[in-house]
């Protein structure tokens, strides 16, 4: 199936994605149909700041209906953050979105895990990954943890790329997470936070968010999702 990317927040995200699909096709003998549309990330960032889920629903709109001109007859978007207007953008898509958080609550599902750490942005963090998020119970860090995660992710996100001491507020976080509240893991919720896990040992089990989506629209693109 040919699927379409909304991609661009950030950049790393994007990247992960397209490697992720074009190994995961590769390895089921499958060839990739992609089409990729450019969203703006600083753009997003705002409207997420606002809570300006019309003003982003029409920008997303606008780049689904490019894709579905392109010849997509699925599409995602590759940025967990995007995602605080999914409903309605799901509600007036021309294609079917494939949602990263129905993907992660059922992988969740799977796992059986009781208790779950969360970081990423303000936004996703204060919401309980968009109250979405029915398996498990989740929990996040304290004010200042959180805040420094915040903006230690959208810094790290706006430049595609992690310095070291992200990456240990980041390791902090999730140790204090699972040390002091009890997580069983931690959720990476932003899809750029590869940057700083992968490779890494963080002292922790997480669970890649973004690699789950990954998964779910290689099925798709495959015809088995």
């Amino acid at each position: 199936m040919h699927i379409g990317l909304v991609g661009g927040i950030g950049p790393a995200a994007t990247d992960y994605y397209y490697r992720g699909l074009i190994r995961s096709l590769s390895e089921r003998g499958e060839e990739l149909e992609l089409t990729m549309a450019h969203a703006d990330a600083p753009t997003l960032l705002s409207n997420l700041e606002h809570n300006d889920g019309a003003a982003q629903v029409a920008i997303f709109l606008g780049l689904l209906q490019r894709l579905q001109a392109a010849g997509a007859q699925a599409a995602a978007i590759t940025s967990i953050a995007g995602h605080f207007c999914i409903a309605e953008l799901k509600r007036n898509s021309p294609l079917p979105v494939i949602d990263i958080v129905a993907e992660v609550d059922m992988a969740l599902r799977n796992k059986k895990l009781e208790k779950v750490g969360l970081i990423g942005t303000r936004r996703v963090m204060e919401s309980r990954f968009y109250g979405g998020i029915a398996s498990t119970r989740i929990v996040v860090p304290v004010e200042s943890d959180l805040e420094r995660v915040h903006r230690s992710y959208v810094a790290m996100a706006t430049a595609a790329r992690v310095t070291e001491q992200q990456r240990q507020i980041f390791f902090s976080a999730g140790r204090e997470l699972c040390d002091a509240q009890g997580a069983e893991a931690v959720m990476l919720g932003g899809t750029d936070l590869f940057l700083a896990f992968d490779g890494r040992d963080c002292g922790f089990d997480v669970v890649d968010c973004a690699a789950i989506h990954v998964a779910a629209l290689a099925g798709v693109a495959a015809g088995s999702g």
